[in-house]
């Protein structure tokens, strides 16, 4: 049960999502019959410990909604109150998603990251608000209005995917959105500097993306980071988004320099592997377990990756100054807390 109301969404986001938001995919038994408990508590206890204020239970895997609200409440009990939960408003119906969220809110989640499902394809700005408004009033929690390229909409609603005409119309009428993830109109910069000049007094903005948080982080207020693979930088990011709120922008500049080698080969495998306008998991999963989350199997249909990408990245992160895990590849497909 979420500590505020639907009115309170707004205040409670301001105080309450100071920091980074990482992303835990759900870990499954090797025989791929069900959730793996140890893997996801695991999950849960590294991302407390590399200083992050929540966590993402990822939905876009293979796993059942009775699965997935089970997954949430591993995390809810695992984090103890230390994390925000996040439930991935990520399923392949309007209904479907209002079902999901529902029983998200009852398993313990505090806050609901917005996506829309691959056959939605909204031709007015009218659909994108039906479909954005049922959603949320579905729901006591707060929510993230996530404009971004991958729904397909800026081809046909407004280049940058969400038009701030729309978000004014949507925070006039939905009090529990909350949050703006500002990354319409990827890649470009001009989401977030509309979004922070336009409704940054009302509503929380979000820059998921590191490599804007660290530049802009030093020119705008950016309090939250939400939600992102951020788990491949282990503590990183929390520590970078500490350095940002003291003002110390020489450490913080130095820090993205140190980066750069590992950031410039996840964004190669980025372009490489997340096809059809969706995101490889299987490769965010390995990501993190370079790190020493988890990792471990997926189920099928799942993207793949490769033995020169999973080295390229080892590499990237060996560049720029970390040390990631070390053990064979192979094991990144059995998991740490394998079941």
């Amino acid at each position: 049960m979420a500590e505020y109301t639907r009115a309170e969404a707004r205040d409670w986001a301001r105080e309450r999502l100071v920091g980074a938001v990482n992303c835990t995919i759900p870990s499954f038994t090797n025989d791929l019959t069900g959730i793996n408990e140890r893997g996801i508590r695991h999950d849960v206890r590294l991302a407390k410990e590399h200083g992050f204020l929540g966590t993402l239970g990822v939905s876009e895997v293979n796993i059942t909604l009775p699965e997935y609200l089970e997954f949430l409440e591993i995390m809810q009990d695992e984090a103890g109150g230390d994390l925000v939960i996040v439930h991935h408003a990520s399923w392949s119906t309007l209904e479907q998603n209002i079902e999901a969220v529902r029983g998200a809110e009852a398993a313990g989640a505090e806050l609901v990251l917005l996506s829309y499902p691959p056959n939605f394809y909204p031709e007015s700005e009218q659909e994108v608000y039906d479909y954005t408004r049922a959603v949320c009033q579905a729901t006591n929690l707060a929510v993230i209005l996530f404009p971004m390229f991958l729904w397909g909409f800026g081809s046909r609603i407004h280049p940058s995917d969400i038009p701030a005409r729309l978000i004014r119309r949507m925070l006039d009428d939905i009090p529990n959105i909350a949050v703006i993830k500002a990354e319409g109109g990827f890649p470009s910069i001009m989401g977030i500097v509309e979004a922070h000049r336009l409704f940054g007094e009302e509503v929380v903005i979000s820059c998921p993306i590191e490599g804007e948080l660290l530049p802009l982080g030093q020119l705008i207020p950016i309090q939250l980071s939400a939600t992102s693979d951020h788990e491949f930088w282990g503590p990183t990011i929390p520590q970078a988004m500490r350095l940002l709120r003291e003002g110390r922008f020489d450490e913080v500049t130095e820090l993205y320099w140190q980066m750069h080698p590992a950031r410039k080969v996840k964004s190669a495998m980025a372009q490489q592997l997340n096809g059809g306008h969706f995101i490889d998991r299987q490769l965010w999963k390995f990501q993190g377990w370079l790190r020493g989350y988890n990792g471990g199997p997926l189920r099928l249909p799942t993207q793949r990756i490769h033995d020169p990408q999973m080295r390229a990245l080892r590499k990237g992160l060996v560049d720029s100054g970390f040390e990631p895990s070390m053990d064979p590849l192979r094991e990144f497909f059995v998991g740490r807390n394998p079941a």
